[in-house]
């Protein structure tokens, strides 16, 4: 390749009104780059379009606003006039935030890891003019390095193959999408058969593989960089929670075993060995850097395998799915290596920071707009008693320091600035207890807060004490800024965790956060329809929903966190709701047999992969959409008694989970978690009768369950029609609330006693 030279005039004259068309997008990332002298485009039919008037390829970048490199590339070569007048005449360049358009972040994906080899963000990726890929790579620098050429370099060489050897670069984008077209597995899967048998000897297996993986000396899986496995730990710790095998089955003469799934018990040795690996992640994480010791709420990975040097963005998907683990290790009952209390601890703090930082309230005389467009998250708008309506995305990773992004310089300390903060003798002690030292461990001076293990006895002492005055200076410093987009999926995972974070630590407030997001979710994002489908739209911004409509992961996720929602609340209209939306995603995303993860929202994404409807079997960052459709759909159908919803769930996880159970549980962890749950029955709890002190035991007792396929409703007097599993039944004879226990929608005799029912729970369970 040739070295870079000035722009030469390849479009001398850009059609009228050619120009950046990025500053009213919704998404923060793509506002991010408004300023750039780069002609960018959102991802759509129109800029095609014009790379076909024009004869020029596309030049797309992948990147999201918490994303350090992507910040870094911006300033190298985005901000560059040189090498914007370069794009400007030789491509249509298109900027795509991958957090808003997942569908376009995946296929993409595919294609640069078969060309380049390697994957991640900024993604750059070339396409011919009906989207298809024919050159891709990540992060490229403004000057060569040893085995990376610049990006001039890049561009060169694409614009001169474009221009020279085009039938060389058509052939090479068909056959890169015929490859991506044979792997996917939609075609592979069939909804429309009887579901074959899951055998819970599967799940077992899964738990050795894993054991496998683990890394026992710090925690988590694998080596560096580690990511929280929050999916995989949700199976764990329903795995753990299972009854042994040959524990006495005399709970159920009248309940047979569910044909998708069989025997419903587990190997102690198992079960021991989830809940030891559960537990092991969960306090390492929690005692680490990858947790704000101050601030509470999770990075999103580590660089280092002891996770003691985050990747210090901070995005709400993470955080709700952690939030709702460690309450369901606390659920659990934890272990005396890691108690239940401490992880308790964890969650009231995590569930505070997703409140407090990325909470967005009404903003005054404006309906349902959200907070400021951009900006730091300093803690000062929300919290959880400022009327948050819905949460934000992310968290930056670079806090801007005199207009120079400097990474994870907001949470960064030295052992003379903690001594300068605290004296002589508090800065010493907190440098020894966090692991602060000289040089830093981020930078060559500045380190994040690392305990590396329970802070007890004198030091919680002394760490009570401190850390007061710790927040408060952290809180004075330069903060990170944020994404305030809304994404439907990631609210509805935090509706989820947010409700079962409020019922099992018993702090209302928390549910009543969990409901006005909801709410939000209700009146911003889902469009129902009289006739015909309702529509989810995946993202909004200042109160108004925009862009594509929901994926199959956003209708999924919504309607778990509703079901959620219910089962604490009782208030018929999530279960509603909840129904409403997995009926769409039925509708739009499993027909004629199969299932896709989007519904045709772009030709460019269908043409990339060779026609084909794409479904991602793999969790990444959450939960994949068909493990995340199985599982609401398994819900479902204990609280409606929907036989085709329970085919559904069996022939995604009979088709899926198999082979992905042993060879990869590490991305199939929802698959294992919605198995496990399937496994377990469902058991289905129906409380009934009025709302008294008594029924609020029963059912307060029922969420503190760590049964891994209990479903629960709760009567709600004013709602006619009640939910189909409470049809028929009500109070007792003597008008006191009580209890059905059921298991395929045949119940036990009903209870009226906490002690009676736990005790039925029990056998029921075993």
């Amino acid at each position: 390749m040739r070295d870079p030279e000035p722009a030469d005039g390849g479009f001398p004259n850009p059609p009228s009104g050619a120009s950046n068309a990025l500053a009213a997008e919704p998404s923060a990332y793509l506002r991010q780059h408004a300023g750039n002298p780069v002609h960018w485009q959102p991802f759509g039919d129109a800029a095609f379009a014009a790379a076909a008037a024009r004869d020029v390829p596309v030049f797309l970048s992948i990147g999201y606003a918490a994303c350090h490199w992507c910040h870094v590339m911006a300033h190298e070569s985005f901000e560059d006039q040189d090498t914007a007048d370069y794009l400007n005449a030789h491509f249509v360049s298109i900027k795509v935030d991958r957090e808003e358009r997942p569908d376009v972040d995946a296929v993409y994906m595919t294609a640069t890891q078969a060309i380049s080899g390697e994957g991640g963000w900024p993604m750059s990726v070339f396409l011919l003019p009906d989207g298809r890929a024919f050159h891709a790579g990540t992060y490229f620098p403004p000057r060569p390095m040893p085995g990376r050429p610049s990006f001039r370099q890049v561009l060169d060489a694409v614009s001169e193959a474009w221009t020279e050897r085009r039938g060389a670069v058509e052939a090479n984008a068909a056959t890169l999408a015929r490859g991506i077209a044979a792997s996917q597995p939609a075609a592979a899967l069939r909804l429309d058969r009887p579901p074959e048998a899951l055998e819970a000897a599967l799940l077992g297996e899964a738990v050795a593989a894993l054991s496998g993986a683990e890394d026992q000396a710090h925690g988590g899986f694998g080596g560096a960089p580690k990511f929280p496995p929050a999916a995989v730990l949700e199976f764990l710790i329903r795995h753990a929670a299972m009854p042994p095998a040959g524990a006495p089955d005399t709970a159920r003469p009248d309940t047979a075993s569910p044909e998708s799934v069989s025997p419903d018990t587990v190997s102690p040795d198992t079960a021991t060995a989830a809940r030891d690996m559960a537990g092991r992640c969960l306090a390492a994480m929690s005692r680490s850097a990858l947790f704000d010791q101050l601030d509470g709420g999770f990075a999103r990975y580590s660089v280092t395998a002891d996770w003691s040097v985050p990747h210090f963005e901070k995005m709400l998907y993470d955080n709700a799915q952690l939030l709702r683990v460690y309450v369901h290790w606390v659920r659990l009952g934890g272990t005396p290596e890691y108690p239940a209390a401490e992880a308790a601890g964890i969650a009231g703090l995590t569930a505070g920071w997703l409140l407090a930082r990325l909470g967005l309230a009404p903003a005054p005389a404006a309906g349902p707009a959200t907070g400021p467009v951009t900006g730091a998250a300093t803690g000062a708008e929300t919290g959880p008693d400022a009327g948050v309506v819905a949460l934000a995305s992310s968290l930056d990773a670079d806090t801007v320091i005199d207009g120079v992004h400097a990474e994870g310089a907001s949470y960064l300390w030295t052992p003379g600035g903690l001594e300068s903060l605290l004296g002589p003798a508090d800065g010493a002690a907190v440098a020894a207890l966090m692991n602060v030292r000289m040089p830093g461990s981020v930078s060559a001076d500045g380190s994040p807060l690392h305990p590396r293990r329970e802070v007890s006895g004198e030091d919680a002492a002394l760490w009570q004490r401190v850390r007061p005055l710790l927040a408060q200076e952290r809180r004075n410093r330069p903060q990170p800024g944020r994404d305030d987009k809304v994404v439907a999926g990631w609210n509805g995972l935090a509706v989820a965790a947010l409700a079962d974070a409020g019922a099992v630590l018993a702090r209302p407030e928390l549910v009543a956060a969990a409901e006005r997001i909801a709410d939000y979710l209700d009146r911003v994002h889902w469009r129902p329809a009289a006739r015909g489908l309702g529509r989810l739209m995946r993202v909004s911004h200042d109160g108004a929903a925009r862009g594509i409509g929901g994926l199959l992961e956003d209708y999924a996720l919504c309607a778990e966190g509703l079901f959620a929602l219910y089962g604490v609340t009782g208030h018929t209209r999530w279960y509603e709701l909840a129904e409403a939306i997995l009926d769409a995603a039925c509708r739009r995303f499993a027909a004629d047999g199969g299932l896709k993860d989007a519904a045709g929202e772009s030709a460019q994404v269908t043409a990339a992969q060779g026609g084909r409807d794409g479904l991602e079997p793999f969790d990444g960052a959450t939960p994949s959409g068909a493990a995340a459709l199985a599982g609401a759909l398994l819900t479902s159908s204990a609280l409606s008694g929907s036989s085709e919803h329970r085919t559904l769930a069996a022939n995604i996880l009979a088709s899926l989970l198999p082979p992905l159970a042993v060879r990869a549980p590490r991305a199939a962890g929802w698959l294992l978690a919605t198995a496990q749950a399937a496994l377990a029955g469902p058991i289905e709890a129906a409380v009934a009768g009025p709302d008294t002190p008594e029924r609020a035991a029963l059912h307060r007792e029922l969420l503190l369950s760590a049964s891994p396929g209990l479903v629960v409703a709760v009567q709600d007097d004013g709602a006619a029609p009640p939910v189909p599993l409470l049809r028929g039944r009500g109070a007792g004879p003597d008008g006191a609330p009580q209890v059905f226990l059921c298991r395929g929608m045949v119940c036990d005799l009903p209870t009226h006693s906490v002690e009676g029912m736990r005790g039925q729970l029990a056998r029921m369970s075993s």
